[in-house]
């Protein structure tokens, strides 16, 4: 079988290795605005993501509650219940980063566009993984934050859930209401014109890792972490992302889903969004946190939750094909 890499992903890795070579182009001394840009092409990318969304395939999306009730219960629920399993381990620590980091990831939303496309070549639920992995995202707004709030006021000090909240608000919230408003006007062009709207979105997350990863670098934060315990980050990631896709395989067929409903609630509720990840970290982990340290557990789930649902979905896929052709 032959695998097709995925471009963001390479593009991810080379982000990563010219923040390596040159950290001081994103430094905190660099002359270039970074966080401006960001926060600028973070609420752009909202503000389109507002212009997709369709009030009326949303409101005809609520039909399948069982299973938009099992793929967000998996997102917000499972996956940070799991996390906090191993909370006890890590309490009273003086370096909690890495559990944070991995709670952080447990907390965020499901991803859009792979969970939809995964589904599509699976021959799942496309409707409900549309609908799935676009509330997802609204309701990360108020949920990853208030996950968050719980551990990072005990982390530090400065952490602010109130501004916290005026920021998402302004950021991200405002731009994809101003953008639902405009939908009658401005998402045909869009929709139609996704694909380099998708190349806006993907180079301001690019270029937010490559800020966070070059203040990393720059800062020697990634200095203590070994060979070994990034071996080890790596398994706690595969763990994680095995443990989430075998349980909702089980929870799906004992809720009696079709098999279609099962390979939309495996895909949708197992994966996690990089894009906001990346923007949530810039504005829950300003004051607290190394965003790089954060970030890391995220982008390697995001690397296996790609290579490994691929697999799956194009080996569904064939099965689906052979029964039909029998």
């Amino acid at each position: 079988m032959k695998l097709k890499i995925d471009g963001f992903v390479v593009a991810i890795v080379g982000v990563i290795v010219t923040a390596y070579f040159f950290p001081q182009w994103g430094s905190k001394q660099s002359a270039i605005p970074f966080n401006l840009i960001g926060s600028i092409g973070i609420s752009l990318i909202f503000f389109f993501y507002g212009l997709k969304l369709s009030p009326e395939k949303m409101k005809f999306g609520l039909k399948n509650w069982k299973l938009h009730l099992m793929v967000q219960t998996s997102t917000f629920i499972l996956f940070p219940l799991l996390v906090l399993a191993f909370y006890p381990f890590f309490a009273g620590k003086a370096d909690q980063t890495s559990w944070l980091a991995f709670m952080f990831l447990a907390a965020l939303p499901s991803t859009v566009s792979s969970s939809v496309v995964m589904v599509s070549i699976a021959k799942g639920n496309i409707p409900a993984a549309i609908f799935n992995a676009s509330i997802s995202g609204l309701i990360g707004i108020v949920i990853t934050p208030l996950w968050m709030s719980l551990f990072l006021q005990n982390a530090a000090a400065d952490f602010d859930l109130g501004s916290t909240y005026l920021k998402l608000i302004t950021e991200i919230l405002l731009p994809v209401f101003l953008g639902v408003a405009l939908q009658r006007y401005w998402g045909d062009f869009v929709r139609k014109h996704s694909r380099y709207l998708s190349l806006f979105d993907k180079s301001v997350i690019l270029l937010i890792i490559f800020k966070s990863f070059a203040e990393s670098f720059d800062e020697h934060i990634f200095s203590s972490v070994s060979g070994s315990d990034f071996l080890i980050l790596l398994l706690a990631v595969l763990s994680l992302f095995s443990c989430i896709f075998f349980l909702t395989r089980f929870i799906s067929m004992q809720m009696g889903f079709s098999l279609e409903d099962r390979i939309t609630a495996q895909f949708c509720g197992t994966k996690k969004s990089l894009v906001h990840g990346t923007v949530f970290s810039k504005i829950l982990f300003q004051n607290t946190l190394s965003i790089g340290m954060t970030l890391l557990p995220l982008m390697l789930f995001h690397f296996i939750q790609i290579f490994i649902i691929s697999i799956v979905a194009s080996r569904m896929a064939r099965k689906q094909e052979l029964a039909i052709a029998s």
